[in-house]
């Protein structure tokens, strides 16, 4: 089965929940790049690929290399956010990601530029994005 082509942008999803906050009742900073995490991971799973499948029947994984993230207002317990990820560029090794959270209120929480690198599964060595997966982002890079 072909996955389908990526959208140009995709939206996911989270609630905050007690443990993702501090003593202070606002989400813990390192939570927001695990929010980041599942939905540039729930993206990949849309069209069709999957962690297991990268690993296992294209022998890759992805890993972040670099992320600039910038927080401009709190989230708090309870709060639903929505995770925004676009593809700002795509290397023969390697994706950027815009990636921003928003509240409710369409108040922006925080913004990131990530870039994740495509690495052999079995070696952790840089190797470049196999086609197939380039041809899904194409349009969208």
């Amino acid at each position: 089965m072909r996955p389908e082509s990526a959208p140009d942008e995709f939206h996911w999803p989270v609630r905050v929940y007690y443990e993702d906050t501090d003593a202070g009742g606002v989400v813990y900073h390192s939570n927001y790049l695990k929010f980041m995490e599942r939905a540039r991971t729930e993206w990949l799973r849309a069209i069709g690929f999957s962690q297991q499948y990268l690993r296992e029947k294209e022998g890759i994984i992805f890993v972040v290399a670099d992320m600039n993230i910038r927080f401009r207002k709190p989230a708090v317990f309870d709060e639903e956010l929505t995770v925004t990820s676009t593809i700002k560029d795509m290397n023969a090794a390697s994706l950027n990601f815009n990636q921003t959270i928003t509240n409710s209120r369409a108040e922006t929480i925080c913004n990131a530029n990530v870039t994740v690198a495509c690495l052999e599964a079995a070696t952790f060595r840089p190797c470049r994005i196999p086609d197939n997966i380039k041809e899904t982002f194409h349009h969208v890079a």
